[in-house]
């Protein structure tokens, strides 16, 4: 059937208004729907106990760790805390409605006062928590975090340990629900910039 002109221009009129609505679908966040997460009870670096929901209607940057880690975790986190004083710069208001949070995965050695002065070489606002071993246990296994301390057999702990664990830096949302990871070997340009995307 032939198509009249009148409605060859009707519909090309509809297509420009279409591309021209400025409405763009709306990008889902990487980790939308993943079972990461979740509630939980530890200590921070003051020995205060925080939970999850002191959070609430946060968003949250959440790095696992340890203090006595060589080289890895001060590396990534100097990087993380860079990104965030950038976007704090850049962003205040959104940025006061961010926590960065250090959780260790080595809670025999990282106290609250090991974390107190660990986290404090980073960023002002960065809260370091620990807790017991099962404690970290749980909310490590709830952010499915690995981790394995390589102690010496015979329990001669004199010269001190590594822990393997993986590396994540998970951006969560204001319900603690995952948003997406936030690229900790890049520039803090980068990094700000992914804050930047998944808060707005």
């Amino acid at each position: 059937m032939n198509k009249t002109p009148a409605f060859l221009f009707a519909l090309a009129l509809s297509a420009a208004l279409s591309a021209c609505s400025g409405t763009a679908p709306r990008q889902e966040p990487p980790l939308e729907g993943a079972r990461i997460g979740g509630a939980f009870s530890l200590t921070d670096q003051d020995g205060q106990t925080v939970s999850d929901t002191d959070f609430a209607g946060k968003h949250r940057i959440i790095y696992f760790g340890y203090s006595f880690c060589p080289d890895v975790c001060p590396i990534d986190l100097q990087k993380i805390a860079a990104g965030f004083a950038l976007f704090e710069k850049q962003q205040p208001e959104r940025a006061a409605k961010i926590q960065p949070i250090f959780i260790t995965i080595d809670p025999e050695r990282d106290t609250p006062a090991v974390l107190k002065q660990y986290v404090s070489a980073f960023h002002p606002r960065l809260i370091g928590l620990t807790g017991t071993p099962e404690q970290i246990k749980a909310v490590a296994d709830a952010y499915l975090v690995m981790y394995k301390a390589q102690k010496p057999e015979g329990g001669d702990e004199g010269a001190g340990y590594l822990v393997d664990h993986s590396r994540q830096a998970y951006l969560m949302g204001p319900k603690g629900e995952p948003i997406a990871l936030l690229p900790y070997d890049e520039s803090p340009e980068k990094i700000a910039a992914e804050i930047d995307k998944w808060t707005a």
